[in-house]
Parts: C-alpha cells; sequence; structure tokens
C-alpha cells in the first residue's frame, strides 16, 4: 500500500513542492517511533510480551474503517504490468537516495535492535527506560524533518545529507562509551543527535529521490524507492547482529557491542563519498525550474 499511496500523493504534486509534503507525510511516520517503543515497555513490564500484539488490533480496525469511509471505488480494471523497472536506476538522484536510505536508515534500525539489548543487558536500563530514549529521538527528528521541508529547495539534498551522516555517526560513537554510570541526560542526547541525523538523511533522500523522475514512471520509481526502503530496515539490523554474534567469538561481549557500534559509524559515514561527487547545482537549478 505505502507505493501505491506514495506514488499517488507525489503524482498531485511539482518536484519543488515535494519536500513540504515530504516532511507532512514523515511527521505523521513519527508518531510510531516516538510512542510504540515505551508503550511496549510498559506493556511488557504490566501485562506481558502478548500484549505488544493484542495492541495493533484496534489501529487495524480503524484503518480498514477508515480505508472504507474515504475510498469511494466504482470499479477496478486490470492489467498486465512489468514488476520492476530497473532501468530508472540510472537516475543519479534516486540510486543516491537509496544508497542514503541503506546506510542511514538501515543502520540505525540495526542500532536500535542491537543497541537495546545493549542498555538493558549491559547498561542495566528497564525496558520501559530504553523503549523511552526513542522520545528525543523523535523530537529531534521532528526538528530535521521541518528544517528539511524548509530548506531543502534552497539548499538541495548534498549539505544536508553531510550534515545528517555527521550527526548520526556522532551519536553513534557516543554508544560505545556508555556505562553504568551513564546518566539518562547522556544517553537522551545521544539518541537525540541519531534522531536529528538520521531523519535529515530520510527525509532529505525522499524529497530528492524523483525530483528528476517523469510523472509516468513515479508508480515504477516509488515501488523500487520502497523495495529498498524496506531492504535497508532488513539489511540493517541482519547485517549488526550476524557481525555482533561474530565478534562475541573472539572478544568480550561489551568490547564486541563497541566494535559493532564503530562499524554501524563507519557504513553511516559511506553516502558522505557519493556526496562529495553529487551534482548538487543540477538539482537546485531542476527545483528553480519548476517552480511558476
Amino acid at each position: 500500500m505505502i507505493p501505491v499511496g506514495q506514488a499517488l500523493t507525489w503524482q498531485q504534486f511539482k518536484p519543488h513542492e515535494r519536500a513540504g509534503v515530504s516532511s507532512v507525510v514523515m511527521m505523521v511516520a513519527l508518531l510510531a517511533p516516538a510512542c510504540s517503543p515505551a508503550i511496549g515497555g510498559l506493556l511488557v513490564e504490566t501485562c506481558g510480551w502478548r500484549w505488544i500484539f493484542f495492541a495493533t488490533l484496534p489501529v487495524a480496525v480503524l484503518t480498514l474503517l477508515l480505508a472504507y469511509r474515504w475510498l469511494n471505488v466504482a470499479s477496478t480494471t486490470m492489467a498486465s504490468a512489468r514488476l520492476l523497472h530497473l532501468p530508472l536506476l540510472t537516475d543519479r538522484l534516486l540510486r543516491f537516495a537509496m544508497i542514503v536510505y541503506l546506510c542511514v536508515p538501515g543502520m540505525f534500525i540495526g542500532i536500535s535492535v542491537v543497541g537495546m539489548f545493549y542498555l538493558q543487558n549491559v547498561a542495566q536500563l528497564s525496558p520501559a527506560v530504553a523503549g523511552s530514549l526513542m522520545l528525543p529521538w523523535s523530537i529531534a527528528s521532528f526538528v530535521a524533518i521541518m528544517l528539511t521541508g524548509r530548506y531543502f529547495n534552497q539548499l538541495g539534498p548534498r549539505p544536508l545529507i553531510i550534515v545528517g551522516c555527521l550527526l548520526q555517526a556522532a551519536g553513534i560513537l557516543f554508544l560505545t562509551n556508555v556505562t553504568l554510570a551513564t546518566s539518562h541526560r547522556v544517553l537522551m542526547m545521544i539518541f537525540a543527535l541519531m534522531g536529528a541525523g538520521g531523519s535529515l538523511c530520510s527525509s532529505t533522500a525522499q524529497s530528492g529521490a524523483f525530483l528528476t523522475i517523469a510523472r509516468r514512471d513515479m508508480p515504477d520509481a516509488s515501488a523500487l524507492w520502497n523495495l529498498n526502503r524496506q531492504l535497508s530496515f532488513f539489511i540493517g539490523a541482519t547485517l549488526l547482529t550476524l557481525l555482533l554474534n561474530a565478534l562475541q567469538r573472539v572478544m568480550s561481549l561489551e568490547v564486541a557491542y563497541r566494535w559493532t557500534f564503530i562499524a554501524a559509524a563507519g557504513i553511516t559515514l559511506l553516502p558522505l563519498i557519493y556526496a562529495v561527487c553529487l551534482n548538487n547545482r543540477k538539482a537546485l537549478l531542476c527545483l528553480k525550474k519548476e517552480r511558476p
């Protein structure tokens, strides 16, 4: 549903308007990571882990009711179509945005999985307290997304991606120094850095991915984008988990976690290589050309 909805939405707006639209869409998406970890931690502590799955039922029912209320489809038409239009990957901005998603949001998902185990098992935080760290992450993400919506058309993708990569990498590296004595305020700062950097990159990547894509190719580009988006989450979590398991065999658990975080920070910085070579001026010219 996400690729279809994204394609329909993006087709209604010109390229210079999509950064603002992307900010609004991603603001709604922030509600899940802002609320679910803390609520999930409380449910586990008070009601048991099974209630995590029961909690999704009201949201699913509400979605069905809203779809029935808002979507009015008189008829449907079936037609054959290609599964994926791979030649679209020759578009430099789309390809760059996909690389950013693999290396930045993908690594944060991996850190979310590995880091939560680290905070609970090594730093001895309760599930509720560890989950509450997503609140400063969400606040910083909110600010980053708003800044992207405001400055993307003025600055282009390159400077925003560079700053975002550096912020998230810094936050991940700070995790290597977390101990039992680390204050909650420091942990909040770490997650705020990751939230600001990750969301600055993800919102910029989403705003720039379809900048030079023709309107007729938007559904195919949206399918590729969202396939890469889901793969980035899977790859990030799987890669860091496998790396942590491998390192545990040759070093202590705490040191293994630290080297896993260092590797994640290094991968987060990989898009900087591509960003330096990106034709930012061309992207800005494209945005100016589309303005009335």
